[in-house]
């Protein structure tokens, strides 16, 4: 029997429900349930009548889905996946930026731990980031923007404000510099360039747009451009020539792999289910407060 097999006669067994992000590999992607961005799946994550939910995704995803859903069981696959981004800021590192700034606002990326979403006023993704700018805190003078500076710049250069931001970034979309995509554009001058906003505002000068993924997913069906390239990390490529296989996409850059992500294997899969590893846990001091910001976080994904 094939692992997707397996994995698939588990899943029916443990009422599991199986959530990739678009980074994972193609074959994880092709036996999740749903896969899609940080939003799409905390969304899916908070709807999901499901006893068990597998997450394929790096550690503080998993976590979000354990927050939103405390009563059921997550789990990930190898618990090591994990987010240097994520790890660029700890909770006690926030505690003393928000002591220097008493009168600011919180506002962290979904890219960061538990303890430091407990810390946080809001959460955001890179989906919804200006909106919750522009209306959760559109009366806010002072905002914390934690950790990602790239997407902090790029947020407010499009809502005019300044923020008090952390040094943080993602190493992979730190890879996709601007000579790539000019370098990609010259190869493919009919092609649209479709840029992440983790990278840098050099390399966002280039773009036509600049979305999440799933934004990339959801313009890439709609447009009627049949050439992209494409600034983010290579796993998303799978789903976009899957949902299109009449268009072409071209990478910005081949090296924009994000090992972490690439940790979870099809067999990993099946061995969680097998064992119920590896589980993911919050304590509950944690938990409450970082519900509480995640939850804005989810009403302003429509």
């Amino acid at each position: 029997m094939e692992l997707s097999e397996k994995i698939l006669i588990l899943k029916e067994k443990r009422n599991a429900v199986i959530l990739a992000h678009n980074y994972q590999r193609p074959e994880v992607q092709d036996i999740a349930d749903y896969v899609g961005d940080s939003l799409g799946l905390s969304i899916e994550a908070a709807q999901t009548k499901a006893e068990v939910i597998v997450f394929c995704g790096v550690y503080f995803m998993a976590e979000t889905a354990k927050i939103i859903n405390p009563g059921k069981t997550v789990l990930i696959p190898d618990n090591k996946a994990g987010c240097p981004m994520a790890d660029m800021i700890t909770a006690e590192q926030l505690k003393v930026l928000k002591k220097k700034h008493p009168q600011a606002k919180v506002l962290c990326y979904v890219n960061t731990t538990a303890e430091v979403k407990a810390e946080a006023d809001l959460c955001c993704t890179s989906a919804n980031a200006v909106k919750m700018v522009n209306q959760a805190l559109k009366d806010q003078e002072e905002i914390i923007f934690v950790p990602d500076q790239h997407l902090a710049h790029y947020v407010s250069s499009k809502v005019g404000r300044s923020f008090i931001f952390w040094d943080g970034f993602c190493p992979t979309h730190l890879k996709i510099v601007a000579e790539d995509i000019k370098w990609q554009k010259e190869v493919y001058p009919q092609a649209e360039v479709i840029v992440h906003p983790e990278c840098t505002l050099s390399a966002i000068e280039f773009a036509d747009y600049v979305f999440s993924t799933e934004g990339m997913c959801k313009y890439a069906r709609e447009a009627t451009a049949t050439e992209f390239i494409v600034g983010t990390e290579l796993g998303i490529i799978h789903r976009l020539k899957k949902e299109n296989p009449s268009k072409s996409f071209y990478p910005a850059s081949e090296w924009a792999t994000c090992p972490n992500m690439k940790r979870i294997t099809l067999e990993k899969v099946l061995w969680a289910l097998e064992d119920m590893k590896y589980e993911v846990t919050v304590p509950k001091e944690i938990m409450l407060p970082a519900r509480q910001s995640i939850q804005k976080m989810l009403d302003f994904s429509s």
